[in-house]
């Protein structure tokens, strides 16, 4: 009898997560593809030209620059630390640090399949404001408690990749080919391979822990616990801070919690804190800015997440939008063929990347 129910809730599980995947792997793909895109047409010293310095100008530059790019908050570590080593100021790399891991091509393509368009362009606009407000308030650190100087003597590129322990840190870099098409087949195989070896597991993470929810987690215990949109919102910081999930992935695990009755400003602190710290990347971050700025660093986060999430609440409320139908609005779509075919294809491409050899893993 016990059997019997273990292997219906394991059942159960494995739908709820399929219908998950469904919705999202056309998404997904779409997201991978831009990525290689940006990796094969966007030279790899572009972003670090641009922040050089510790001007106001370069933490928006930072900020803007690291919003389409598809990068983990683990896997950003060593492109900040390059940053860093080729002459980009304290704000500037807090500010990168903060909007790469957030948001990017790939989870605004998630969040389009799994969310709604406001939440769409939410996500990405409050990324940005957040990465500028933490940017501007570590510079301002630095200028008056200088003090304490952030352990540059390191080498930068190569300590990240000791220190995390996530495995999606380790890069190295390689050679620009040259040519169009050698460009474009350069982008293609790093979007699918080693961004996909990154993030495709974290991402059935996700997409299972979204199962889950779905099954257990019934509206009920939302509506008792979880009704106070302050104590919901705080329940969530203290969930994500520490917690290692990556935007893609945690937009799922976002959607099956909105489903069960949780309000859009929690839902939105998750989707911001969640991507931006967790903490092993917190412990090389305070090796690149320093401790205290890295305490600043993460209060502007929780502040800013907590800011955006009650005016999210108030926005929701006044447009009377409702959010428990997240998943449910696009169910139609679930047993289309280019949906079938697209999550078939990203199981595929994942388990192949996840096979690649660790030397070609970079960013």
């Amino acid at each position: 009898m016990i059997m019997i129910i273990i292997i219906d809730a394991f059942t159960a599980v494995l739908l709820a997560s399929w219908n998950v995947l469904l919705e999202s792997a056309p998404f997904v793909l779409l997201g991978f593809f831009v990525a290689g895109l940006l990796k094969a047409f966007l030279p790899d010293d572009f972003v670090a030209r641009h922040l050089g310095g510790g001007s106001m100008a370069s933490i928006f530059k930072a900020a803007a620059m690291g919003v389409p790019i598809p990068l983990c908050s683990c896997g950003v570590l060593p492109a900040a630390a390059g940053l860093k080593k080729q002459g980009a100021g304290n704000g500037a790399v807090t500010s990168f640090l903060i909007s790469t891991p957030e948001t990017g091509v790939d989870s605004v393509a998630v969040s389009w399949a799994l969310l709604d368009p406001l939440m769409t362009v939410i996500r990405p606009v409050v990324a940005f404001f957040t990465a500028v407000a933490a940017g501007i308030a570590v510079s301002f650190t630095d200028r008056h408690f200088r003090s304490e100087r952030p352990e540059t003597a390191m080498a930068p590129a190569a300590e990240p990749q000791n220190a995390c322990t996530s495995g999606c840190c380790c890069s190295h870099k390689e050679p620009e080919p040259e040519g169009l098409a050698p460009k474009f087949m350069n982008g293609m195989r790093f979007a699918f391979g080693d961004l996909l070896k990154d993030i495709g597991g974290w991402l059935f993470f996700g997409v299972l822990l979204a199962g889950v929810i779905s099954v257990f987690l019934s509206p009920e215990i939302v509506s008792r616990y979880l009704s106070n949109e302050y104590l919901s919102m705080l329940l969530m910081l203290a969930i994500s801070v520490p917690l290692y999930v990556c935007a893609t992935a945690s937009t799922p695990i976002a959607a099956a919690l909105a489903l069960k009755g949780i309000s859009p400003g929690a839902a939105l602190v998750f989707l911001l804190a969640g991507p931006a710290t967790n903490a092993a990347a917190i412990t090389v971050i305070a090796k690149l800015i320093g401790r205290r700025a890295t305490v600043v660093y993460v209060a502007v986060i929780v502040a800013m997440s907590f800011l955006a999430g009650i005016a999210v609440n108030a926005l929701y409320g006044a447009l009377g939008i409702d959010i428990t139908g997240w998943l449910a609005a696009s169910a139609h779509e679930e047993g289309s063929l280019v949906a079938m075919l697209s999550a078939v294809a990203l199981i595929v491409l994942v388990a192949r990347a996840m096979m690649l050899p660790a030397k070609a893993h970079a960013h």
